[in-house]
């Protein structure tokens, strides 16, 4: 039996826009190896890996890899992945599919919306770190000082895998930014990683909240059409600078600067006194096949 893949748009709102992803089941085996190979050459943002039979608890085994390395927590493919297995690995249409990743455990709501399907996931643990002076970030994107809104941190956040997230003044500077990985080293000496999650209230659409744009360092610097990651971090960063109303649900644009729109949700909860983070969106499925 081959190993089967599918291509879906995460966080689309028709087919070709938001942020591809190929998902591959595991009928038969692969190395680590070979799972990056076939990573390098799908060279979407990401790639995932599942396994097409559930542990004994329900869980799906997956894996995700960028052009470059394993991953051990990204947004969209996790949305994608639990699509995929909703449709073609499950029997009945679950409302919730529950992923294995390497360090985390993960489940996948699906809803239905005014007749629209919407899949969400809850996020792990997330934690904010340090902070960065804004001249140096500048300096990285290629923007000035004044670009930056300073009534807000440059802070580092973490959940399986790390972003710096960055507040701007305008969407101008959103569009004029660009990381530079020669200018970000001190940065990177220090432990921050070279992803960085830029936002600003400034949208096109007024049905909006936010703008944002995201980089990171795949063979390069690649911008991602669409971050389900960067968005749960960004909710735990709102929530702590007192900047989210709790149980709204709020609307990000990006991809627009890579001829992808894309929109993703985001919704706090506060369950039990505890704060649920949870990140949403539609999967349009585009193209399936098989892996020779």
């Amino acid at each position: 039996m081959k190993n089967d893949f599918y291509i879906v748009d995460v966080f689309a709102d028709e087919k070709y826009s938001g942020n591809p992803l190929a998902v591959v089941i595991l009928n038969n085996e692969l190395s680590q190896e070979t799972m990056q190979k076939v990573a390098t050459e799908m060279n979407f943002s990401e790639t995932s890996f599942v396994h097409p039979k559930p542990f004994s608890n329900g869980q799906f085994q997956m894996r995700i890899f960028t052009p470059s390395k394993e991953l051990d927590f990204a947004g969209h493919p996790i949305l994608g992945t639990a699509d995929v297995i909703r449709k073609h690995l499950l029997s009945e249409q679950e409302e919730v599919v529950h992923l294995k990743l390497n360090k985390s455990d993960i489940a996948v709501i699906f809803e239905e919306v005014d007749d629209d399907e919407i899949v969400w996931f809850k996020a792990p643990s997330i934690s904010l770190g340090e902070t960065i002076d804004h001249k140096i970030i500048a300096t990285a994107l290629g923007i000035e000082g004044s670009d930056l809104d300073t009534n807000l941190p440059i802070q580092k956040a973490s959940a399986g895998t790390s972003a710096v997230i960055v507040p701007l003044r305008n969407l101008d500077a959103l569009q004029r930014s660009k990381l530079n990985l020669e200018k970000y080293a001190p940065l990177l000496e220090r432990g921050f990683p070279p992803l960085t999650y830029l936002f600003t209230t400034v949208t096109r659409n007024p049905k909006n909240d936010f703008s944002v744009r995201f980089f990171f360092d795949a063979h390069g610097v690649r911008e991602d059409p669409a971050t389900g990651n960067g968005a749960a971090f960004f909710g735990q960063y709102l929530l702590q600078h007192g900047c989210y109303s709790i149980d709204s649900v709020l609307r990000i644009e990006q991809g627009y600067e890579v001829d992808r729109p894309s929109l993703v949700l985001l919704h706090v909860q506060n369950i039990n006194g505890s704060y649920v983070v949870k990140v949403g969106g539609r999967v349009i499925p585009v193209v399936n096949g098989s892996l020779l």
